[in-house]
C-alpha cells in the first residue's frame, strides 16, 4: 500500500462508467486508437507527435490538450497522489490514492489507460464549497486540482462523521458564479473571432440588431461607403450607421473617422469591434456622442441579454443554455444600517 503524504499533488477525473472505477478499483480514460502509451518515448513531443499521426484530423489545440492528458496520465502521476472523482449515478465525491503505475488494458471496452486506484472515502458533494466542486467539474477528462486542492486534502485526515456541510455562507460562491459568466463571455467571443469573419459578422450583427428591436438592413457587399448596416428604430429618423469589423487588432481613430464622414446631417453612429479600440480612438468617440463604440466584451453582453431573441441559426452557431447560478447572498437592509 502507498502511504499518504501532504506533498503529493491532487488530480481531477471524469468518467461515464461509475461501475469500471469503484468495482475494478482503478482510474481511467479512453484513447483506444492510440495504443499503449509505454511505447512511446517519455516527452510531450512525442506524445504529440503520436497523437496527430493517431489523429490527423485533430486541430493543434485538440492534439495540445490530448496529448498533454495523456503524458501526465502516465508520467506526472505518482503513486501517493490524490484523485478526486464526481461520480454521476449517486452524485457523490470519491476520494482516493494513487496505488499503480500506468497500465494498458487492451481487453478495455473503451477506458483502455488505467492506474490502480485505493479509494478512502465517498462524500456529498454539500461537504465541500461551491468553488471546490466547480474545480472538479472541468470538461477535461484528466486534470490537475489546484485552487481547491487544500480543501479536498484537508477531508482525507477527516473521518466522514466530521464532515458536514458549513452554517456559514459559502465565500466561494460569488468567484464561481463570477467564474461561470466570464467563462461564458470568454467562450461567446472565442465562437464569434473563430466563425464570423467578414460579411458574417455583419449579418449576425443584423440580426442582433433586430432582436433588440430595430430594423436592420445590411448593405450590398463591396459597396465604397464605409457603412456596413443601417438600423432605424420604426420608420422614422434617426438613422442608424453602423460600422462592424471582426478584425483582431484594436481600433483607431482614423477608422472611426471614416464612419463619420459617412454620416449626415441627423444621422448617429455606431461602431462594433471584437477586439477593443486604441487610446485615441476611444478619446475621439468620447467627444463624439453621436457615435457609440461597442467594444467586444459589450457586444457579448448584448448577445446574453438578447439571446433568445435571436435567429435559431445563431442560437445553434453559439448554443447557450439558460441556467441557475448560485450568488452570494446580500445583506438585509437592517443588517446595513447596524
Amino acid at each position: 500500500m502507498s502511504k499518504i503524504t501532504d506533498d503529493k499533488k491532487v488530480w481531477g477525473i471524469h468518467t461515464n462508467d461509475d461501475n469500471l472505477f469503484v468495482q475494478e478499483n482503478v482510474i481511467a480514460i479512453e484513447w483506444k486508437a492510440i495504443g499503449n502509451l509505454n511505447l512511446i518515448d517519455g516527452n510531450r513531443t512525442a506524445f504529440k507527435q503520436k497523437y496527430a499521426e493517431v489523429y490527423p484530423n485533430a486541430s493543434k489545440q485538440s492534439v495540445a490538450n490530448s496529448a498533454g492528458t495523456l503524458f501526465r496520465f502516465v508520467h506526472e502521476v505518482q503513486i501517493g497522489d490524490y484523485v478526486v472523482y464526481p461520480s454521476k449515478s449517486d452524485r457523490m465525491i470519491n476520494l482516493g490514492v494513487i496505488d499503480g503505475e500506468y497500465v494498458y488494458r487492451p481487453d478495455a471496452a473503451k477506458c483502455v489507460q488505467q492506474r490502480a486506484v485505493r479509494w478512502i472515502k465517498k462524500l456529498p458533494r454539500t461537504a465541500f464549497s461551491q468553488g471546490a466542486l466547480y474545480e472538479i467539474g472541468s470538461a477535461m477528462a484528466f486534470f490537475t486540482v489546484k485552487n481547491y486542492a487544500d480543501e479536498f486534502l484537508d477531508t482525507f485526515s477527516l473521518s466522514s462523521k466530521h464532515i458536514t456541510a458549513a452554517d456559514e455562507d459559502d465565500a466561494s460562491v460569488a468567484a464561481t458564479a463570477e467564474d461561470i459568466i466570464e467563462n461564458t463571455k470568454d467562450f461567446i467571443l472565442k465562437e464569434l473571432s473563430k466563425n464570423f469573419k467578414g460579411y458574417e459578422l455583419e449579418n449576425f450583427v443584423a440580426n442582433l440588431l433586430e432582436a433588440m428591436g430595430y430594423r436592420a438592413v445590411v448593405s450590398p457587399h463591396g459597396g465604397d461607403s464605409g457603412i456596413d448596416i443601417t438600423a432605424y428604430k420604426d420608420e422614422l429618423p434617426p438613422r442608424i450607421l453602423v460600422q462592424v469589423k471582426s478584425q483582431d487588432s484594436d481600433i483607431k481613430e482614423t477608422t472611426i473617422q471614416s464612419l463619420k464622414g459617412a454620416m449626415r446631417e441627423g444621422d448617429y453612429g455606431v461602431f462594433i469591434t471584437l477586439s477593443n479600440y486604441t487610446k485615441n480612438a476611444q478619446q475621439y468617440l468620447n467627444n463624439t456622442p453621436i457615435i457609440r463604440g461597442i467594444n467586444g466584451t459589450e457586444l457579448v453582453e448584448l448577445i446574453l441579454k438578447y439571446y433568445d431573441k435571436l435567429s435559431e441559426e445563431y442560437r445553434r452557431a453559439i448554443p447557450l443554455k439558460m441556467v441557475y447560478i448560485p450568488v452570494a447572498k446580500t445583506p438585509d437592509i437592517g443588517e446595513d444600517a447596524m
